[in-house]
């Protein structure tokens, strides 16, 4: 199973005795690769002796890759375990957080703990109320046609959709310093749009965070924590194929509603402080390898073409802000306290009862919005 996975991977991982060992296959885009096990370098220094003996492959594109129509039916082979950032309804992707935990150096985005702290800071000096009364988005929005689509939304002669949106030259911004794209100032609207790209979005954690409520474009994907998300509580849900009317009737009614859309703008805020702080983040990486361990049936070894990599030596082979990021997210010391405890799985049946509903409380906000119109149409 392991052998069949090497066709979708960038790298194979193996642990042994609390060294990390990395063949790699094919080159990913940018650092990610790097940053990845640069991440399970610091689960190691945190919890040392603690990670058990395992064998992986990692992808590291944008798109899960193992589909579960490819494993369908009385013939099939069982689906090779693959490690991914992301996952959908349609894959079997082992799903595992993305490189940008400890820094994006090549759009100058630093380390989750630190930026959380420039983004909590950048919370502080437009308050809520004082903030653009509209929804405000920027990126590059030609990655995939629901961005491109999203762009239809701005602001014209004919329409006014309540909307700011502006385009990230990332070439542009890198001979500039990345001076207009530091996240920390664009906390300055009541409202932050969120839409994934090729696949999903590392940009979710951050859009989250910034004290405005998020309006969340309907998503096909989703990375290790956004499923425990709630609608209302802690985003506004958006339509895919009616985005520009629900950003529109969600803004609205944001400004007339205010003590309301602060409070779904601060609690998806305080989820991305108290339940994705980095501590949880390295102990969901450890209760998920510990668990994809125990399903191993056979002895890990170090592979012929594998080097072995140490978090010293991985850091001063690197330059820049990569070098940069991964002293500021080096782990120094081991954890005092254990890793917590994970919590028995879902019923099936509480499992189903929680999506469902989720989906209950979209439909109520259709209907408010379907009723606002009709309102209008008919006066």
């Amino acid at each position: 199973m392991l052998e069949r996975a090497k066709a979708h991977a960038q790298f194979r991982l193996v642990i042994i005795n609390g060294d990390a060992y990395v063949e790699k296959y094919k080159n990913a885009y940018q650092t990610r690769d790097v940053f990845t096990v640069w991440g399970i370098l610091q689960l190691l220094r945190l919890y040392p002796g603690k990670v058990p003996d395992l064998e992986l492959m990692f992808s590291c594109g944008d798109r899960p890759v193992v589909k579960k129509r490819d494993y369908e039916g009385a013939n099939s082979t069982s689906p090779p375990p693959v490690f991914h950032y992301c996952g959908d309804q349609e894959s079997l992707d082992i799903v595992f957080p993305d490189w940008s935990f400890w820094g994006w150096a090549e759009t100058n985005i630093r380390p989750w703990n630190s930026i959380l702290e420039d983004i909590k800071e950048g919370n502080k000096r437009t308050k809520w109320i004082n903030r653009a009364p509209y929804a405000y988005w920027k990126g590059n929005p030609y990655v995939s046609i629901a961005r491109e689509d999203l762009m239809k939304c701005n602001v014209t002669d004919k329409y006014q959709w309540k909307t700011r949106l502006y385009v990230q030259d990332w070439h542009k911004e890198k001979k500039q310093g990345f001076e207009k794209s530091k996240l920390a100032d664009q906390c300055t609207h009541r409202y932050k749009i969120y839409v994934e790209g090729q696949a999903w979005s590392v940009s979710e954690k951050y859009i989250l965070a910034c004290d405005s409520m998020t309006l969340l474009i309907e998503p096909k994907y989703y990375d290790f924590y956004s499923r425990s998300l709630v609608p209302l509580q802690h985003y506004w849900p958006v339509r895919t194929a009616r985005k520009c009317r629900d950003i529109k009737f969600a803004v609205e009614w944001g400004n007339t509603h205010t003590r309301q859309a602060r409070a779904i703008g601060r609690a998806g805020s305080r989820y991305m402080q108290e339940k994705l702080k980095m501590k949880y983040v390295y102990d969901y990486m450890f209760h998920l390898l510990i668990e994809y361990a125990k399903l191993l049936k056979f002895e890990p070894r170090i592979p012929n073409e594998g080097k072995k990599v140490c978090a010293q030596k991985l850091a001063s082979s690197q330059n820049g802000l990569g070098k940069r990021f991964m002293v500021e997210s080096m782990v120094n010391s081991s954890s005092e306290t254990l890793p917590c405890t994970m919590p028995p799985p879902f019923e099936p049946l509480s499992l189903e009862a929680f999506f469902e509903n989720n989906e209950m409380i979209k439909r109520q906000v259709e209907m408010r919005e379907k009723d606002s119109w009709e309102s209008l149409k008919f006066g």
